[in-house]
């Protein structure tokens, strides 16, 4: 049985170039949420010279918005949104150094050159398990945006959250190995 991989953040150069598409991995450590909504804001702030809400330097950001947490709880359900809402923004935050991002479902072109050209990395999220999800989070506290409610950047603190390696480094991509192994 192969060992669990168990990646902390912040990602290493090294540890990102490792990663080959279609493996299993759990990432423990900060995580910032951020969605569509708070993906503008921070294209908005590069465009006005302002600094980010967070380092992106081997951050990792996970597409979800999160539902409210239960009595005891840091967050509730957090499962994955669909990355395609962040393509229009993600080639310009990856310029400035953001590299690590989770969310579901397929990326387009320019997104998947920027990761190449950047070293960076796409997990995939399990979607429709965002209870699951939600187990791995240690504690949530909004960082950025808190008028954007459920889209507001949050700073997370997980342990092992379950994401499998869609797109690595090299540009080899999950999505094309299935759509070529049942001919889709």
């Amino acid at each position: 049985m192969q060992e669990r991989k168990i990646l902390t953040t912040p990602l290493s150069d090294e540890v990102i170039r490792e990663l080959k598409a279609g493996e299993m991995a759990y990432i423990s450590g900060v995580v910032y949420t951020a969605r569509d909504a708070a993906h503008k804001k921070m294209y908005d702030l590069l465009d006005g010279g302002k600094p980010m809400p967070f380092d992106f330097t081997g951050a990792a950001v996970y597409y979800a918005g999160p539902c409210p947490a239960k009595p005891g709880k840091p967050i509730g359900s957090i499962g994955p949104t669909t990355s395609g809402r962040m393509d229009l923004y993600a080639p310009k935050l990856m310029d400035q150094g953001l590299k690590v991002m989770i969310g579901k479902g397929l990326r387009n072109k320019e997104v998947i050159d920027s990761i190449v050209k950047h070293g960076g990395i796409y997990f995939a999220a399990i979607g429709g398990a965002a209870a699951l999800m939600g187990k791995s989070v240690e504690s949530a506290e909004v960082i950025a945006f808190d008028d954007l409610g459920t889209e507001a950047v949050r700073r997370l603190v997980v342990k092992e959250l379950p994401v499998i390696v869609a797109i690595d480094s090299r540009g080899n991509n999950m999505y094309d190995e299935g759509r070529k192994k049942y001919q889709i």
